[in-house]
């Protein structure tokens, strides 16, 4: 064997035949086709979570503004039952007595489901079921997505 025919025959080795691309490209396919999916869920989990921790933020707004109008440190409306009259109010704050301004929340989250700042809102004098809001306090939110969760719940009774 001379060292050009070894030489050759090395070349001729390094690679791959057209049969070995197919089948590699063809488990890359299967591979990412299965990954999608779990992508998509993964997604739709994290979005989740952002919906409930918007939500808590909101719901631990409004309790804190409700403690503070029932332990008299600023004057609410008679018939609002010491709920805020809006979710702007949580975010501008109110002047507590003493002159000081309580905010209770920052800005307004978004919503990450609907993409937007504006939530359903339920008064106290809302029926439980209603998906309308009376405009006299905010008693609860909600989402307006029309979105089923993972778990089967709707976004909308979170």
């Amino acid at each position: 064997m001379t060292v050009r025919a070894f030489h050759h025959r090395s070349k001729a080795q390094r690679g791959f035949t057209l049969l070995e691309l197919v089948v590699a490209a063809t488990i890359m396919a299967i591979l990412t086709m299965m990954a999608l999916p779990l992508a998509r869920v993964t997604i739709q989990r994290e979005k989740e979570k952002e919906l409930r921790e918007a939500l808590w933020e909101m719901r631990d707004a409004i309790d804190r503004y409700k403690d503070a109008a029932d332990r008299n440190m600023f004057q609410t409306k008679v018939d609002s039952m010491n709920y805020p009259p809006d979710l702007e109010t949580l975010v501008k704050g109110i002047e507590a007595q003493g002159g000081k301004k309580i905010r209770f929340l920052r800005q307004i989250p978004m919503d990450p489901m609907t993409h937007s700042k504006e939530w359903g809102m339920r008064s106290m004098q809302d029926d439980p079921d209603s998906d309308s809001w009376g405009g006299q306090n905010v008693f609860d939110v909600f989402t307006k997505s029309d979105g089923t969760a993972l778990d089967g719940t709707k976004y909308k009774d979170w």
